[in-house]
């Protein structure tokens, strides 16, 4: 029989007395021995799926996380949920079920492991928001949870360079301005994404692989090798071996995600030059613990944080790159030398944050990551900004960017949707200097937020990127470049001044101070909102994102739609 004491774990509802044996008639029929039926249950939960590279090899890693946790006298019970690949979905209609996709992996992994009483989980995810939807879900339920990433894309080889997504994209701008012809297109197309595995700049993908490392709910360094490698198996086993540990220790999710761990995350992300979607992450996996943890105070910590590793898009290297010269603890090294380190919190490992960074051996190799005491620049990668235009506030990524690139005035030229701005470009009907407003595209307004990398890929390739600015209600993708402002709240559909602009009002971003304002006095913008005729009616009348729209939340707070942590009146372990 089992080691372990299972008289008060989930799994005890379902394999235990003489009640269960209906139960333990249909894990029978799956092959299960009478022992690994008293043996702990852990759900092994993965978004594999056949839409994208990012997906598609975590079928395989799973079988690996299995075996460490058979090895661990554990029964890993495999299943999986769904994923929205932004690279597919970017840049139409589908874009609006990225973000929504987010709230629905995590609820339905809470119902998975809740309707099965499994008594800890394993969670692998390969694409954006399939990162912090099987991290809310481990934090929500608060059970012992150890998150493995599928790991990055290997770069391809066009014209001797390294290439990602991210060119293609632009790649298209530059087709469309006759800078590039259709069989050059095409070449690039075929060779930009030669494996399996997530974007390999710093997008939403890694940033968000980095903070499951820095966060403590990923074992060291498993972050950082591409989906390929076959070592990706060894962190896959060793993460099997570390849930059971957990369960023998009693070592829940919400030990390991604190204030104090979001922070240490926070930092990963600044220094990194990670996405601005980590703003909208954050803020949701610390609403699961019952943590006000906003796009505030993520920004104040990417103020204080240096910037040092020098990944795109802003920089020269991929994920590859970054785990060649050590990855997330060399980074945590760095950042620890500099008392950036919350060195006390816990990790799925068993030992605390300063434990695993006491034990790197490896430095700063000075190319890929500089040392913090001479970083790229001395500020986060990603800031935040406020004012009268964004009141909620509103986040940039600006790593890349020069101090004086950081800094933009210019006539708005409103736009009410992504795809009316894209139009724009495509033709052309914009000028130098002009700041874009894309608005009605937040959560509840889109609905879903979409990412507008479609729109400001196809800026740079027109060689436009830095010499126009965009703000936007919705998100910019983890791949976009130049001054791009998202997350401006209150969003359209909620009367925010975002709402109100008329083309040709003058509009200040500045990064270096944290601004983002218009030029009008308190008066005009009352009575442009006395004379606001409403929310724009949007296509979405029934089904999934309707009723997303009527339960997401403010943007600063994560864009989340239930009232999380603070208002549970149970923990599912203790039932």
């Amino acid at each position: 029989m089992s080691s372990f004491d299972k008289t008060k774990l989930p799994s005890r509802h379902v394999t235990e007395g003489p009640a269960r044996a209906p139960h333990r008639s249909y894990l029978y029929a799956m092959g299960l021995s009478e022992e690994e039926i008293h043996q702990p249950l852990v759900g092994v939960a993965t978004c594999w799926n056949e839409a994208a590279p990012c997906n598609i090899a975590l079928n395989r890693q799973a079988q690996s996380v299995k075996a460490g946790v058979k090895k661990a006298l554990g029964t890993p019970r495999e299943f999986t949920t769904i994923t929205v690949t932004d690279g597919i979905a970017m840049g139409h209609e589908g874009m609006r079920s990225s973000l929504a996709s987010r709230e629905a992996i995590a609820d339905t992994v809470e119902l998975t492991m809740r309707g099965h009483c499994y008594d800890a989980i394993v969670g692998l995810a390969g694409c954006d928001k399939s990162l912090p939807g099987m991290m809310m879900a481990m934090v929500r339920l608060n059970t012992p949870s150890v998150f493995v990433y599928g790991g990055s894309i290997l770069p391809g080889r066009h014209n001797g360079k390294d290439v990602t997504v991210q060119d293609v994209f632009e790649a298209v701008g530059e087709h469309q301005a006759g800078n590039m012809s259709s069989c050059e297109l095409e070449k690039l197309e075929q060779v930009a994404c030669p494996s399996a595995g997530a974007c390999g700049g710093q997008f939403t993908a890694n940033t968000m692989a980095c903070v499951s490392e820095a966060i403590g709910l990923a074992l060291p360094n498993s972050a950082g090798a591409p989906a390929p490698y076959e070592s990706r198996d060894q962190y896959g086993e060793a993460s099997g071996r570390a849930v059971m540990n957990l369960i023998a220790n009693n070592i829940k999710a919400r030990d390991i995600v604190t204030r104090e761990s979001l922070i240490n995350a926070a930092r990963v992300v600044a220094c990194t030059g990670g996405s601005t979607n980590a703003g909208l992450h954050l803020p949701a996996i610390a609403h699961e613990a019952g943590i006000d943890f906003y796009l505030e105070d993520v920004c104040d910590i990417f103020r204080e944080t240096p910037y040092f590793v020098d990944l795109k898009p802003g920089g020269a290297y991929v994920a590859k790159d970054l785990y060649e010269a050590g990855g997330v603890p060399v980074i945590m090294k760095e950042l620890d030398k500099a008392g950036l380190v919350n060195r006390d919190c816990m990790t799925a490992t068993g030992r605390s944050i300063g434990e695993e960074i006491d034990i790197v051996t490896r430095e700063a190799d000075g190319k890929v990551i500089y040392p913090a005491a001479t970083p790229i620049t001395k500020t986060g990668g990603v800031v935040g900004l406020k004012g009268n235009l964004a009141p909620e506030g509103a986040i940039v990524k600006v790593a890349g960017m020069s101090e004086e690139q950081q800094v933009f005035t210019g006539p708005a030229l409103v736009f009410e949707c992504e795809q009316d701005a894209f139009d724009a470009v495509q033709e052309r009907k914009y000028s130098e200097g002009d700041v874009f407003v894309i608005r009605n595209e937040g959560p509840s307004g889109g609905p879903g937020m979409r990412e507008m990398l479609a729109t400001t890929a196809a800026l740079s390739g027109q060689g436009m990127g830095k010499k126009v600015a965009l703000i936007t209600d919705g998100r910019f993708s983890g791949a976009t470049r130049g001054f791009c402002v998202g997350h401006v709240g209150p969003e359209a559909a909620h009367g925010g001044p975002i709402a109100l602009v008329e083309n040709g009002d003058m509009i200040t971003l500045n990064a270096l101070t944290g601004e983002l304002s218009i030029d009008l006095t308190d008066e005009v913008l009352a009575e442009r909102k006395a004379n606001w005729k409403g929310p724009r009616e949007t296509i979405y009348a029934s089904g999934a994102l309707w009723k997303y729209a009527q339960q997401v939340g403010a943007t600063y707070k994560g864009a989340v739609t239930h009232p999380g942590g603070k208002a549970e009146k149970h923990q599912y372990m203790d039932l």
